[in-house]
């Protein structure tokens, strides 16, 4: 019984570590931070709206591969119509370029901040080389298996050290609290909408699928599996997030990019000493690095099974991590997004932008479609009114989001 219990426990943590470390980065320390120093602790109920919605979406995932044995991309096609994978294709490769070169740019900021390698810029560029393609090798070699191990090392340094500084820093414990309960103080609305926007991730929902197929979850028991790890891990990105907005609220500081954090590091060393400016570099660190090696292993995964549905004698389902196609990707994904380290990428960021806003929307109805549907999911599986509920939500609030960034993107 204890030995069942502690592989129950040990097939819990591995995608709920990948699903954490691939979800947080420096966009949520960004955002998070800002969000604090513009609006205080007031905004905190935002950060639990959002791991709401986004359990219910990564939830929805995991319930339609549970019922069906295949993964959301392959229910796009077969129930959907092949169209939407040239769609997703798309968005996949803006996605792999802009996102590769930003976490590879963020951690060679945040290594050169610690350990700096000649000049600033200089010192970025080796930095960010050196961790894109440490990531390619301990994903090409290790293997899932590997990464879930180093990740949950870089998950704890992430979660300890950003909760500690939070914590250093002495708030308002009272208006913490009510910082909880749901209001719009003025001007803090787009600071709700972007805290619930950011929070969770995108494209980690959608590899999800993959990392459950890997602890080989099936049927009933996989499902109740997945809703245990998906609590624990977004437990972990909640108190993150409320972490992050406290130490905003606390530490006053303007800047725009992951320049930000370096600013907010320099500030809380006056706030807590050079100690608190180190804890915090090393939790920084290990959030962006963490998501490198996430995205490292994820993203080929998807490539891979989009080639295997174009040509299904390619590759099997369960031969995705060994397949040409994954370590071609990988190898495209640690190298190629570099030249945007030093190289202006606005018009990436744009296309990036107007596609990334389809994303989540598109999760909501598409969940809301195939898991409505009795003869594809079966009885067992079938959505509840209150999921389908929280669902139709994320899809009206997601696609405001939506709306808003491509307005604001275009100039609108």
């Amino acid at each position: 019984m204890l030995k069942r219990m502690s592989a129950f426990r040990w097939n819990a943590i591995g995608p709920a570590i990948l699903l954490t470390a691939t979800s947080v980065g420096a966009g949520d320390i960004l955002t998070g931070s800002l969000a604090g120093a513009e609006a205080g602790t007031a905004v905190l109920w935002a950060v639990v709206a959002g791991v709401v919605l986004k359990w219910t979406l990564t939830e929805g995932i995991a319930r339609w591969q549970m019922a069906t044995g295949t993964t959301l991309l392959e229910g796009w096609v077969t129930r959907l119509g092949r169209w939407i994978r040239w769609v997703f294709l798309a968005y996949l490769l803006i996605f792999a370029i802009v996102t590769g070169g930003m976490l590879s740019s963020a951690c060679g900021l945040a290594a050169t901040a610690m350990l700096p390698l000649g000049a600033g810029q200089t010192s970025r560029m080796w930095w960010a080389s050196i961790h894109s393609l440490a990531g390619v090798a301990l994903v090409w070699f290790g293997g899932y298996a590997t990464l879930k191990r180093v990740l949950a090392v870089c998950v704890g340094a992430m979660f300890s050290t950003i909760l500690l500084t939070a914590f250093l820093l002495a708030p308002d414990w009272n208006a913490v609290a009510a910082g909880l309960v749901p209001t719009l103080p003025s001007g803090s609305s787009r600071w709700v909408v972007s805290l619930m926007g950011a929070v969770g991730g995108t494209m980690a929902l959608v590899s999800y699928g993959y990392w459950i197929r890997e602890e080989g979850r099936i049927g009933k028991d996989g499902l109740r599996q997945c809703r245990f790890d998906l609590l624990l891990s977004y437990g972990v990105i909640g108190l993150f997030g409320l972490a992050v907005v406290i130490i905003g609220s606390r530490v006053k500081v303007t800047g725009q990019g992951t320049e930000f954090a370096l600013l907010l590091a320099e500030q809380l060393a006056s706030s807590l000493g050079s100690a608190g400016q180190w804890i915090f570099l090393i939790g920084f660190w290990a959030a962006v690095f963490s998501a490198l090696l996430g995205v490292w292993q994820s993203l080929p995964y998807l490539y891979a099974d989009f080639h295997r549905l174009r040509m299904p004698q390619a590759v099997t389902a369960d031969g995705l991590e060994t397949s040409r196609q994954y370590k071609g990707f990988l190898l495209v994904l640690g190298t190629a997004p570099l030249i945007l380290v030093q190289w202006p990428v606005k018009a990436l960021q744009l296309a990036f932008g107007l596609t990334g806003a389809m994303l989540l929307p598109l999760l909501a109805l598409t969940l809301l479609i195939l898991n409505n549907r009795k003869e594809w999911v079966g009885a067992d599986f079938h959505s509840s009114p209150w999921m389908n509920a929280v669902l139709a939500a994320g899809l009206l609030f997601f696609g405001y989001v939506g709306a808003r960034e491509i307005r604001q993107l275009l100039g609108m």
